[in-house]
């Protein structure tokens, strides 16, 4: 009952967040509705006990997001920091459950770390005094995926949103460092942030918890 209840507070915080707060100003219900989407996460996995990194990860998540619900020309490196310790607990986290490389493992750690240098050759000039912390986060985040792939198959879900989590970083950093918009439009850039990451956060718990 407990963890049906859980789940249905981050569905339902990320929906009302998704539908009605994505584009409003910063407030107290816009970051309580916010950090309460991932948050229930965390605590959903600390209370199944499967694993404290989990809970840990989806904790320093939920702080990040707490951070961004403000203005981000304010919070982001704040943000940057809370989800940069996020994506390094989730690494030894995967690892712990690491099965053979499958075949394909090593065309896809080539095809993220390219995605992702490709990515910061297109913002470094846009970065400013925040190239140093990009590019670490960017190491976490490929570690992140990279890692993902060697996960059992049974845990398909969690490499699944390990990538959409990716998906929904490189959207926003090209908004926030570049204001590129998905076909110019803000608020279909806005849902595919947040859907692409609440949706790969749900995925990630979904699987390390089956």
């Amino acid at each position: 009952m407990t963890e049906t209840i859980l789940w249905a507070i981050a569905a339902g915080s990320a929906l009302a967040y998704g539908l009605v707060f994505v584009q409003q100003p910063p407030s107290i219900l816009r970051t309580v509705v916010k950090t309460s989407a991932v948050a229930a996460l965390a605590v959903l996995a600390y209370l199944d006990g499967g694993s404290v990194l989990l809970a840990v990860a989806l904790a320093f998540c939920a702080l990040g997001d707490a951070f961004l619900a403000g203005d981000p020309k304010r919070w982001l490196p704040f943000g940057l920091g809370a989800f940069l310790v996020g994506h390094l607990v989730y690494i030894p986290l995967f690892l712990e459950h690491e099965s053979p490389p499958p075949v394909l493992f090593w065309p896809g750690a080539i095809a993220v770390g390219a995605a992702a240098g490709l990515m910061l050759r297109l913002l470094w000039s846009s970065l400013g005094k925040l190239k140093i912390p990009v590019v670490a986060y960017v190491l976490a985040i490929v570690g992140m995926v990279v890692s993902s792939l060697l996960l059992p198959e049974r845990a398909i879900a969690t490499t699944i949103g390990a990538f959409a989590f990716m998906a929904s970083d490189a959207i926003l950093s090209f908004d926030l460092f570049k204001g590129a918009k998905l076909l110019n439009s803000p608020r279909l850039t806005a849902w595919a942030v947040w859907f692409f990451y609440w949706g790969g956060q749900a995925a990630i718990c979904w699987g390390m918890l089956s």
